[in-house]
């Protein structure tokens, strides 16, 4: 009996000792994943790009003014020339006018010498529009941007917003991105999407990368077994990297938390990406 009495008080403080360190020092930290991606058809003024994927910050869970300004730190100090954000600013926590004046004011110290863009994430609703008009962010949702050099060549960066509480079709958000490129062939092109599993809703093979988010690469990561909370809408492809017919579709870990305030073997962090041939 006392040996058994010494076998669950282990256990049992193993899965506190656990629980602390994914609740305090999990979610704290931001690390950069850095990767080449190398296409043979890009134009010698867009190589060596430099793009930043954030994703998922869930500003006021286990993400606040001091982790936001680390970020924005850390975003800085790579010297990027485009910065994407694929949804998920906010969460379903309530924050006052003065908290959107906080995080539109750290947010606008971000250098992105091309530009900042953004798409709506299914949690970006009350104050997103005033914190992304006031900070230099401009939403792309459902929309493109074209990303010139100093000759005629371009980048296509395109967005579509969450498709969890948005029931506008897939179809509809990309009718316009679609019929630009009926007519027209950028260099390269590039797809924000909030919930990877959509991916397979339509013709992808449009795109030569895909940048997502949502899944937080299932938070709480175990050995052989991988990420093991899986949302809806990031059920199916849950991990950082994937090659989907003609496409690469990466999906970024995130900044945040999202409805457990805990991280597990998989710390927040942003991609830089280094477009190169």
């Amino acid at each position: 009996m006392k040996r058994i009495i010494e076998f669950f008080t282990i256990i049992l403080f193993i899965i506190i000792v656990v629980l602390l360190y994914s609740r305090y020092i999990g979610v704290s930290g931001i690390k950069v994943n850095e990767q080449s991606i190398k296409y043979n058809n890009l134009s010698d003024d867009f190589y060596g790009l430099k793009i930043v994927h954030i994703t998922d910050i869930h500003y006021g869970r286990t993400t606040h003014e001091k982790e936001l300004k680390e970020l924005v730190k850390k975003i800085n100090q790579t010297k990027p020339d485009i910065v994407v954000l694929t949804g998920d600013l906010l969460t379903n926590i309530k924050l006052d006018s003065k908290e959107y004046e906080k995080i539109s004011s750290i947010l606008s110290e971000i250098d992105a010498s091309i530009g900042k863009f953004t798409i709506k994430g299914d949690n970006d609703i009350d104050g997103f529009d005033e914190i992304i008009n006031n900070s230099g962010f401009k939403d792309i949702s459902n929309s493109y941007e074209l990303i010139y050099t100093k000759d005629t060549d371009y980048i296509l960066l395109a967005g579509m917003s969450s498709n969890i509480k948005d029931k506008t079709s897939i179809d509809e958000k990309l009718k316009t991105t679609n019929e630009f490129l009926q007519n027209n062939k950028p260099n390269y092109s590039i797809l924000l999407m909030h919930e990877p599993d959509f991916i397979d809703k339509f013709n992808h093979n449009s795109f030569n990368l895909i940048l997502a988010g949502h899944s937080l690469n299932g938070q709480v990561r175990l050995p052989i077994i991988g990420g093991i909370i899986k949302n809806e809408g990031a059920k199916k492809y849950i991990d950082s990297t994937y090659t989907v017919d003609k496409s690469k579709m990466i999906i970024s870990n995130g900044i945040g938390t999202y409805k457990y305030s805990f991280r597990l073997n998989n710390r927040p962090s942003f991609n830089l990406y280094r477009i190169i041939k």
